[in-house]
C-alpha cells in the first residue's frame, strides 16, 4: 500500500495544467485560413458568443476597421480580402476594449444600452455607465 504523500503526489501529477495567463477574461484567437483572395474565419461566432455582443454590431465593427467587405456563410465568416490573423486579432482586442471591458473596474460584465441617440456601456459589476461611439 502506498503512503498518503505518494498518492497525493500522484494525484497532483495527473491534474491538467491550466492554459492561458490566468486572466478571467481572455479573448480567443481567431482561427481561419486564406483561400485565393478571401480570408475564411471559422471561429468568428464563438468569439462573438464569448464577448456576449450582438453579431451584427461586431460584424459591422470588424468590416469597417479592416476596410473590407464580408458575409456570413453558415458557421463561417468570409472576408473578401487577404488579411493576416494578427491584424484581425488586434481589431478584436480593440473591440473588446471599447465595447466590452468596463473602463472603471476593468471587468467584462457589461451590456450595451441605447438611450435616446447615445449608446452606453453599462457595467453589471460596479454599476458604471460610459458612453461609447454609437455609429460604426
Amino acid at each position: 500500500m502506498e503512503s498518503y504523500e505518494e498518492l497525493l503526489n500522484q494525484a497532483f501529477g495527473n491534474i491538467k495544467k491550466p492554459e492561458g495567463n490566468g486572466e478571467r477574461f481572455e479573448i480567443p484567437k481567431i482561427e481561419g485560413h486564406i483561400e485565393g483572395k478571401k480570408t475564411i474565419l471559422t471561429n468568428f461566432f464563438q468569439i462573438i458568443s464569448h464577448l456576449r455582443r450582438d453579431p451584427e454590431h461586431f460584424q459591422k465593427f470588424i468590416l469597417k476597421e479592416l476596410a473590407t467587405q464580408g458575409q456570413k456563410e453558415g458557421d463561417r465568416f468570409i472576408l473578401n480580402n487577404k488579411i493576416p490573423s494578427s491584424k484581425i486579432n488586434q481589431k478584436i482586442e480593440d473591440y473588446a476594449k471599447e465595447f466590452v471591458i468596463c473602463k472603471q473596474c476593468g471587468k467584462p460584465d457589461t451590456t450595451l444600452i441605447r438611450e435616446d441617440r447615445v449608446t452606453f456601456i453599462h457595467c453589471m459589476a460596479c454599476g458604471a455607465k460610459h458612453p461609447v461611439r454609437s455609429k460604426i
